[in-house]
């Protein structure tokens, strides 16, 4: 029997049972996957693997953080993130240095060094960022004020990382010291700067050539690709990984393809955030924990009273109110994944001993086991007032109309709604389409408007109003069935191309539907009558008779559009009952002499 797949039959199992029950007893599903990860790993149950295992299924479900980070870089404009700046560098640096000082001091107090004492403490002041963001996506929390300001604080403690991970040779015991290169912050410099300036000159390019070949899975493999190279060369020169794939997305956040490059690794990012939450779990050594607990309990207990309390007072010099601070500073309070990588690679330089950095890395995991339910505990003590909004400022994806569909007729549309200073989102399946369009300063996306990811990314669920303009008609109707059916209170407004289009949208639960050249080709029937010597009145009296009675007639007809010859049928009977309606009004206008 093939060892592997039975090992990744269990990984499955375990984590499509454990998330999801984690979910709902309403502790976060992050908490499902790390009790799976310690039922199933060599310290529980030894279902799967060693111990070098579970470090590569680590490193593995690290790519998970990177996506996780690449998507969140896709939603932040250069222009928001320069406008995060003092909260970035400020706040930040304010929480990893303020929380380091009694770390470090505690560290040094038990008899370390002060060198690594410091180590440590700075190590143990980084958080979760995968974990925080996690349980703050869950919760809503994002869109928060306090959501932001973790976010800022999250993304400087990956910067804080790279001067930590050159402080480890300083203190190495191994006769292999190397002194600190004083040129890699301005080689790090420069790299984000090429990376940043290529990316803007030739990814938009280079996704347009590939989504012109119709080919879905080429667009996933080229991000996929692009996010790998950049992730590589941040590795390369002592940066996270993390800081990579943020960068990348940043790059990507003012694309025309940013929606779809959204859908299609979404689902990515949350299957290897999964395996990267279950292989911490398989990395706790619950013997370890059972040996020494009161150590084990203290340093955990320890962290999360110093970064919570440390937090909470920057939340309020913030002016956060007391609600929104707690929550700043419980989804930050617990220690970082950085800590598991730091404390290996110190363990295996001698910097500080094997059973001290296993200690320290057991209570950096128990301290994220700590953090959803210290969360679901604030929520039962102070349990918010009934009418208290979800949102302490309006989300800025609300309130936007989605067109699907660019062509002729979407952007007429597109035009009126910017005149009249309407948001809106425009999606299109053509690259050539979003191109062209793109060069006369217009935003639109590519993406198939019928994928439900798709729709998610662009906030369907928010939007005021759908406008499906899409020209052919089998993929009008796919996402009208797809919006109704996920979004069934979102109004679809629908451009049909022929009465078997407005029948099929019907079916499909669309009532707001306008032919495409229906009332244009009345409005120049109307002037060609005028033309051939009506009044203006005769001739829209005409007209309007003619629209009663083909309106009147496309909605009978829907009940028998599926019966060939019963529509023929009504065909004839319809174009006599016409010409005894003209045959009246001509009899009206033009009564017979006596």
């Amino acid at each position: 029997m093939n060892s592997l797949l039975v090992e990744v039959i269990i990984f499955l199992a375990a984590s499509a049972i454990a998330a999801p029950l984690g979910k709902y007893l309403g502790v976060s599903s992050v908490i499902g996957y790390l009790a799976a990860g310690m039922l199933i790993g060599p310290h529980g149950l030894g279902l799967i693997g060693t111990a070098d295992d579970v470090a590569e299924i680590l490193h593995f479900g690290e790519f998970g953080v990177v996506l996780l980070l690449f998507l969140i870089g896709l939603e932040l404009r250069p222009a928001r993130l320069w406008a995060m700046r003092s909260k970035l560098f400020g706040l930040g640096g304010l929480q990893v240095g303020i929380t380091a000082i009694p770390l470090s001091l505690c560290a040094w107090l038990f008899g370390l060094a002060p060198g690594v004492a410091v180590l440590i403490g700075f190590s143990l002041s980084l958080s979760s960022t995968a974990f925080a963001l996690q349980l703050m996506e869950e919760r809503g929390e994002l869109n928060t004020r306090s959501g932001r300001l973790g976010f800022s604080t999250l993304l400087f403690q990956d910067l804080a990382a790279i001067p930590l991970i050159a402080l480890l040779p300083l203190l190495s015991r191994t006769g292999t010291q190397e002194s600190f290169d004083w040129t890699h912050p301005f080689i790090a410099l420069g790299v984000i700067a090429a990376v940043i300036v290529g990316g803007r000159l030739l990814l938009e390019r280079l996704y347009h050539l590939v989504a012109s070949t119709r080919v879905k899975e080429a667009m996933t493999a080229s991000v996929l690709l692009t996010i790998l190279v950049v992730v590589l060369l941040f590795e390369s020169i002592g940066l996270s990984a993390a800081l990579g794939g943020f960068i990348a997305g940043a790059v990507l956040a003012e694309s025309s393809y940013r929606h779809e490059v959204e859908a299609d690794l979404a689902p990515f990012e949350g299957l290897l955030l999964g395996v990267f939450f279950v292989a911490v779990g398989m990395a706790l050594d619950l013997g370890l924990v059972l040996a020494q607990p009161l150590a084990v309990a203290a340093i955990a207990l320890g962290l999360v009273v110093v970064k919570s309390g440390v937090l909470y007072g920057l939340g309020r010099w913030q002016r956060l109110p007391p609600k929104a601070a707690r929550s700043y500073a419980l989804y930050l309070c617990q220690g970082g994944e950085f800590s598991f990588v730091l404390f290996s690679a110190a363990a295996a330089t001698q910097v500080i001993a094997a059973n001290l950095a296993a200690i320290l890395t057991a209570a950096v995991t128990i301290s994220m086991l700590m953090t959803p339910v210290l969360i679901r505990a604030d929520e039962w003590l102070f349990p918010p007032p009934a009418e208290t909004m979800r949102y302490d400022t309006p989300p800025q994806a609300q309130g936007h109309v989605i067109i699907a569909g660019f062509g002729r007729f979407g952007q007429i549309v597109a035009r009126v709604l910017r005149a009249k200073q309407v948001p809106f989102t425009a999606l299109d399946i053509s690259p050539e389409q979003v191109d062209f369009v793109a060069r006369y300063g217009n935003k639109i996306y590519y993406g198939d408007a019928s994928r439900l990811d798709l729709l998610q990314a662009a906030q369907a669920e928010n939007a005021r109003a759908f406008i499906l303009a899409i020209d052919d008609v089998e993929a009008s109707v796919r996402t009208a069935e797809m919006v109704r059916s996920h979004f069934p209170k979102l109004p679809v407004y629908a451009r049909a191309r022929n009465r078997r289009h407005v029948h099929r949208l019907m079916d499909a639960g669309v009532t707001l539907i306008q032919r495409e050249t229906f009332l244009s080709s009345l409005e120049l029937t109307r002037q060609l009558l005028i033309g051939l010597g009506w009044s203006e009145d005769q001739a829209a009296a005409s007209i309007e008779t003619f629209r009663e009675q083909d309106v009147k007639r496309l909605k009978d007809d829907y009940h028998y559009h599926s019966d060939e010859q019963r529509m023929l049928d009504r065909a004839r009977a319809d174009a006599l009952e016409l010409e005894r309606l003209f045959a009246e009004d001509t009899e009206q206008e033009n009564p017979p002499k006596a």
